[in-house]
């Protein structure tokens, strides 16, 4: 290529760019009105809930959830020990007995259920990791699964 070619090529690639000296206060004014033009993502709002997405949500929930409340339980044992409070498993169960029976039934599906979901999606999760169930209808099929042993088992733990 000759330079003469190369020299009007550059003249057609270059661009020329101009700046104004701006002081922080500016810039984060020209910055806030960039952002305001910016696409924003979508909202969950604009996604027709499935099964799948539906059961990962409450797997991690019931997760968060059910260690949470170990957690809780555990450090109230611990902080009541310590500060000499008296609170180990018979005051629980004479609480927990003082109750009225729908109170706790209430209590009683409130952590059974959780438990049973949370278990049944864990074994769901086990069959996935042994490679079987992949497919669409097999995630599917086992979605349904999973809310069936947590109907069934949930209720047993909760009522009888």
């Amino acid at each position: 290529m000759s330079a003469s070619r190369l020299s009007a090529a550059r003249v057609l690639l270059a661009r020329s760019v101009s700046t104004v000296k701006a002081s922080h206060d500016q810039e984060n004014e020209i910055l806030i009105a960039q952002r305001k033009n910016r696409p924003v993502s979508p909202h969950l709002t604009i996604y027709q809930p499935q099964l799948t997405m539906v059961l990962s949500s409450f797997h991690r929930i019931t997760g968060v959830a059910m260690a949470g409340a170990f957690y809780a339980l555990t450090c109230g044992y611990a902080a009541t020990s310590i500060l000499n409070i008296p609170f180990d498993a018979s005051v629980l169960v004479g609480v927990f007995a003082s109750l009225p029976v729908a109170v706790k039934l209430s209590a009683k599906a409130l952590m059974a259920y959780p438990f049973a979901f949370h278990f049944g999606n864990g074994i769901r999760h086990l069959v996935w990791d042994f490679g079987k169930e992949l497919s669409i209808p097999g995630v599917y099929r086992t979605g349904y699964a999973v809310l069936a042993v947590t109907a069934v088992f949930g209720s047993y733990l909760a009522f009888f």
